[in-house]
Parts: C-alpha cells; structure tokens; sequence
C-alpha cells in the first residue's frame, strides 16, 4: 500500500498542493481508492466520517484534468460530484480549489437558497466541475439550462444522507441523463440495502474499498453521556464550555428553535456563538461556517444539516445537546471532532425522554457510552428511564395519565340560584 502522497503518482502540480498543505500521508480510504480510480474503475467505497473520503475521489479527478486537458462542454461539465447538503457541496468545492490551486480548471457549485443567476451563467460556458445537491440541479436541468450528456465521471458523496433526505427519485432522474460510458464513483460512510441497490444500478464491474464496518465511530474519540433532566442541559452545556481544554465545539440539538434558544443563551454567558439550521439564508449560513471556520467563533450551534458537512480540523469537542432520533446520525455528529488524526471527545446530553434513543445509538455503535456522574445535575432517573422513544418529528413524548371517571356534579337549589345571581351581576 502507497505510503507517500508520491508513491500515488499523482499529477506534480497536485503534490505541490498537497506538500503546501502539509500533507504527506494519504489515510486508507484515500491510499486503497486512488490507485484504482487513476485505472479508471467504477468504485465504491465505505468509510466513516473525518477518514478523507473527498479527498480520495477529488485528487484523481483532478488528476485526470491534468491529464487530459480539454474544454468543459457548453452548458454542462466533464465532472458531476452531488453531495446531500449547501455545506458540503462547498466543503468539496473548497477542496478542489485547494489541491488544484496550481492546475487550470473551473468548478461551480450548484444548490437552493440562493439565485440561480451566476449559477447559470457558470453553465453558460461549460466548467469541468459542478458540486450540486440534487434539487436545484434537476431545476436547472429542467429549465433547459444543463446539458451533461457529455459528462465524463460520477461522484453521489454521502450518499446514505441523500437517500435519507428523499433525493432517490431526483438522482435517478438526473443519472438518466447521462452517458452511459462513464466513470462513476459512489462513497458513504453506512451501507444500508438502499445503498447496496443503488450501487448496483449505478455501477459497473466496481472496485469496493472498505476501511472499516459501517457505522463504527472513530477510535480517537472519547465517547461520553451524563444524564440530566432536560431542563438543566444548557446550563451543564455552559459549564462544560467553560472547562479547561476546551477549544472549539460543534453542539448538536434536535430542533432549529432549540438551537436558536441555546445559541441566545450562550452569547448572554460570554461565549462567542453562531447557530446553523435550514431556517438561516445561505448568506447567514456561509458567514456563521466562516466565522468559525476562521476561529472567530468558539461554538457552532447546529441541527444535523452539519452532522456531514463541517471539516475543521480544530474542533475538539462535539456535544449532544439532544440525541437524534436516526441513531446513524450520531456517528456522523461525532465526526466533526477527532480530525486529522487528532483526538476528540464527544459528550451527549440525555434526559429521560430520550433516553431510548441513547439506547438505539449504543446498539448502532455496538458499545456502551462511559457515563459521567461526576457533575451536580445527575438524574439517576433519566439514567434508568424506561419512556419510549418520543414521536419522531413531534418532540418528548408527553406521558398521558389514565383518565380518570369523574363524578357528576349534583346541584343543590341553593348552588343553583347562587349561580343564577352571580351570571345576572357580571352580565
């Protein structure tokens, strides 16, 4: 196996980049896929979150416009990469700009939320890189407006989260589309039957690359629960904030109104805060993921629309302010933290309410949680709950009490006309 970034023989101007980035030593997902991408094979390939699986598939596609230099075809691109979310599509965009700062190619990046006017302007000439969530691709498609009948390579990133979004249906259209001889890539960090049957209808005669079983966490995190009742979670958040060690944090909630609630309530502490949801604008949502990105920021408050599309190598800590209900999201929440080969450490949150989903999620991972009881706000019942699991979509379960027969009232004449009175005086 290749031990260098030069033992890949990738493109000289592509290794200048990546020596400039201080990188030398591909991670195995990127050391098992590259070879057999440059061949030219159909892959897929199985990694868990934070391994560099966008790297792995970005540096042989922009080895082969080093290559094989040619026009991007009007209207269209060479190479199509579709990713789940606003925030990763920029991540790989971000990417390929860095590896191939020193090559000439042109990239786009293609999602909602924003005018489509320097999107279709980009497609006007042709690029040889479109980055684009699914929907807003189909409605440029749609309208007439891409052509990528003369596309040379694939790439469905995350695609476990897209079939998990609903994006099915939109990228067997799309992949409807496109040429039949092409280069196509898949890459997830779960390997449910959806993505088993995807692969194969995409596929042909693939190289598989598995680093390790789907859903594993990554080793160098240290994984941690303390049980509380929910009403004490943000000020067990603040404490933890405020310990030693601490550098910058990704905290995780179920709701866009609780992250904008813990976010408010942090900022009035002295922490320097920014929330990330789908309610924000693509302009609030690229400043807040600067701002952090840039170290201005100490803690990100998001919904899982960031559990895959936040790469800062400087994240120390990722808590779970709530467990999500999906227990796959967990380990992609987790990701965030323990990059590039640093260690992380990953605190959850869990009130009784969700203390089910804390048991889906050590089922997922195949491990107990290390419990924390060293804190003054732990609840011995939220550790020992027994609730089911709350509705999904619809918040903590409210536990009904049994209704209980009530006794008809019996009026005496006195209580009658005393009734009568008082409705006379307030008439």
């Amino acid at each position: 196996m290749p031990t260098t970034f030069a033992d890949l023989s990738l493109a000289a101007p592509i290794l200048q980049a990546l020596a400039e980035e201080g990188y030398t030593t591909p991670t195995p997902i990127q050391a098992q896929s590259i070879p057999l991408l440059l061949e030219g094979q159909d892959l897929l390939g199985m990694a868990q979150t934070g391994t560099g699986k966008s790297a792995a598939f970005s540096l042989p596609l922009l080895h082969r416009m080093a290559a094989t230099p040619r026009p991007a075809p009007k209207g269209g691109a060479r190479v199509l990469i579709l990713a789940p979310t606003r925030e990763l599509v920029s991540q790989i965009a971000d990417g390929l700009e860095k590896f191939g700062r020193h090559l000439s190619f042109s990239v786009t990046t293609i999602f909602g939320g924003v005018s489509q006017f320097h999107q279709i302007n980009a497609l006007a000439n042709g690029v040889d890189f479109i980055v684009a969530t699914p929907g807003r691709l189909l409605d440029l498609i749609s309208q007439g407006l891409c052509d990528l009948s003369q596309l040379e390579a694939l790439v469905l990133d995350e695609a476990d989260q897209m079939l998990d979004m609903g994006f099915a249906k939109p990228i067997e259209r799309i992949v409807a589309m496109l040429p039949k001889d092409r280069h196509t890539l898949l890459f997830s960090a779960t390997m449910p039957k959806s993505i088993t049957a995807l692969a194969e209808s995409l596929l042909r005669n693939p190289a598989k690359v598995e680093i390790s079983p789907p859903s594993t966490t990554v080793e160098r995190i240290e994984q941690s629960v303390m049980f509380l009742n929910a009403a004490d979670k943000k000020e067990a958040l603040l404490a933890q904030l405020k310990a030693p060690g601490i550098g910058q944090v990704v905290v995780f909630t179920l709701q866009k109104n609780i992250a904008n609630e813990v976010c408010s309530f942090l900022t009035e502490a002295g922490i320097t805060a920014e929330a990330l949801h789908g309610n924000k604008s693509q302009g609030q949502r690229e400043r807040a993921l600067d701002a952090f990105r840039a170290g201005s920021v100490q803690v990100l408050v998001a919904t899982d629309i960031a559990a895959r599309g936040i790469d800062v190598d400087t994240v120390t800590h990722v808590f779970n302010h709530d467990l999500p209900h999906q227990p796959e999201s967990y380990v992609h929440r987790i990701g965030r933290t323990g990059r590039a080969g640093r260690t992380g450490f990953a605190i959850t949150l869990c009130d009784a309410e969700q203390r089910a989903w804390l048991h889906a999620v050590e089922r997922e991972i195949g491990r107990a949680l290390s419990i924390d009881t060293d804190h003054q706000w732990h609840s011995d019942e939220a550790q020992h709950s027994t609730l089911p699991a709350p509705v999904l979509g619809g918040g903590p379960v409210k536990q009904v009490k049994p209704q209980q027969k009530r006794e008809r009232k019996v009026w005496t004449e006195e209580e009658k006309q005393a009734a009568r009175a008082a409705a006379k005086a307030t008439a």
